[in-house]
């Protein structure tokens, strides 16, 4: 943490966590105003992460840009987790919306197993073999070239996921569009009956 308090980084991840978790309910405020479906704001919410990491990766100002990386993740994945639900009730209907819910979250104890053996394999392998006999037997590295790989390739892993989810948006757009004229067609014959009455 590049001798930062960790107390200071998890406030920092946790406040905007909280500020993409209220973001999440932009879709419904701004439907009218942006004909955008929850995918596409998905798309956009992933955004945030692959930056972080490609500023981690190659920034020189390592204070802030730890600090600036840990604010967008905090945001992004607070934006996820709480839309992942209607995201998921929205694909799969309203059946069964926590057992597909939490086949979908699978991704996160799974992520995290791989994310931090790839971290530590490139950790074990930056670090430097004179110090471990120093160390006793733990293995120690220092300085930005422990890190760096790893980010660099997470964050073309964010990447892909990016790219994933556009194409999740563009597959799913247009089953929103005829929900949408569905849904219009609906209110607007409901208040012809009423007129008509």
């Amino acid at each position: 943490s590049l001798g930062q308090s960790s107390t200071t980084l998890v406030t920092i991840y946790s406040s905007f966590s909280f500020f993409g978790r209220l973001l999440s309910a932009a879709p419904d405020f701004m439907h009218k105003r942006f004909r955008l479906t929850r995918t596409g704001w998905f798309t956009i919410a992933l955004l945030p992460t692959p930056i972080a990491f490609f500023l981690l990766a190659i920034s020189s100002l390592q204070q802030t840009a730890l600090q600036t990386a840990t604010a967008l993740i905090g945001l992004s994945s607070g934006f996820i987790f709480a839309a992942a639900v209607s995201i998921t009730s929205e694909l799969f209907g309203p059946n069964s919306v926590g057992v597909n819910h939490n086949i979908l979250i699978t991704n996160i104890p799974i992520g995290s197993l791989l994310y931090g053996f790839i971290a530590a394999s490139i950790y074990e392998a930056n670090a430097n073999p004179e110090i471990r006999t120093v160390v006793s037997d733990s293995v120690v590295c220092i300085g930005r070239d422990c890190y760096h790989k790893t980010f660099v390739l997470w964050g073309f892993l964010s990447l892909l996921g990016l790219v994933a989810s556009l194409v999740l948006y563009m597959r799913t757009k247009p089953v929103y569009h005829r929900l949408e004229q569905d849904r219009v067609s609906v209110t607007t014959s409901s208040y012809k009956d009423v007129d008509s009455m």
